[in-house]
């Protein structure tokens, strides 16, 4: 489903950015920073000279492919060839935000000399990106011959390789399905003002929701003390909690 490519796109990303930080960290024996960065080069500002780590993100996407991959080139049915593509889309979203980051060197900071290293960007740029991706993730069916895939309406575009692609519709995430592994979202907390997925708009498939008054006891008015201490009171704040109704045949059976 869209939301299993979504999971193992950004499963793949988390082993090479883990991979290729500890790299740069000196955590592996194994790899250490990238090897091919060394000597002068030049970019749209000028020349400069590699210097500092530069992230071997190479080295991370390698382990990622012969890790991640593993499994699935083992099998040659559509789940793997569909699992094998959006690991690839993982790998490549986190290449696509790697950065060159310069010092300069000179009187009173001029840049005379630029000191220049590759670094990745934080992972949750990494995240954001497929997390479009997600949403505006392709279907796609197997071709005749069993080698790759088409789009499965045609009024689409085909999938790139940065594409995140899926064979099954989503299964209904509103209503408990113990066999698709969905706990529904009867019960769960929802946000009144929000307009977004934590919306109770949202967040309760149309079914409306419940509101509880509770009190609880929160830390307020605090003050730091000279010296190193944060002392607070105990206030006692009372919240409205808005939680997501059940489905009426879900209620009706637990009466029953």
């Amino acid at each position: 489903s869209r939301e299993s490519a979504f999971v193992h796109a950004i499963s793949s990303a988390g082993v090479v950015f883990a991979i290729t930080r500890a790299c740069s960290q000196g955590e592996l024996k194994s790899c250490s920073c990238d090897p091919k960065k060394k000597g002068s080069a030049k970019d749209s500002k000028g020349h400069f000279d590699w210097g500092g780590c530069s992230d071997n993100i190479d080295y991370g996407v390698k382990f990622a492919r012969a890790f991640v991959d593993a499994k699935e080139r083992k099998g040659k049915d559509a789940r793997a060839l569909m699992n094998l593509h959006n690991n690839r889309a993982g790998r490549k979203a986190v290449k696509r935000f790697l950065k060159q980051e310069c010092k300069c060197h000179g009187v009173s900071g001029s840049c005379t000399l630029r000191t220049c290293w590759l670094a990745m960007a934080d992972f949750r740029k990494t995240g954001d990106y497929l997390w479009k991706k997600y949403n505006g993730a392709i279907q796609v069916v197997m071709n005749q011959d069993g080698t790759g895939f088409t789009v499965a309406n045609k009024r689409f575009k085909k999938p790139t390789k940065n594409d995140l692609v899926y064979f099954e519709s989503s299964p209904d995430y509103c209503i408990r399905d113990r066999d698709v592994g969905s706990l529904g979202t009867a019960g769960r907390v929802c946000n009144q003002t929000s307009r977004g997925m934590d919306s109770c708009e949202v967040m309760c498939c149309g079914r409306g929701y419940d509101t509880s008054r509770v009190s609880r006891m929160t830390k307020c008015e605090c003050k730091f003390h000279w010296c190193c201490a944060v002392r607070c009171q105990d206030c006692l704040e009372v919240v409205d909690i808005h939680t997501c109704k059940a489905p009426k045949s879900a209620a009706w059976i637990s009466r029953t």
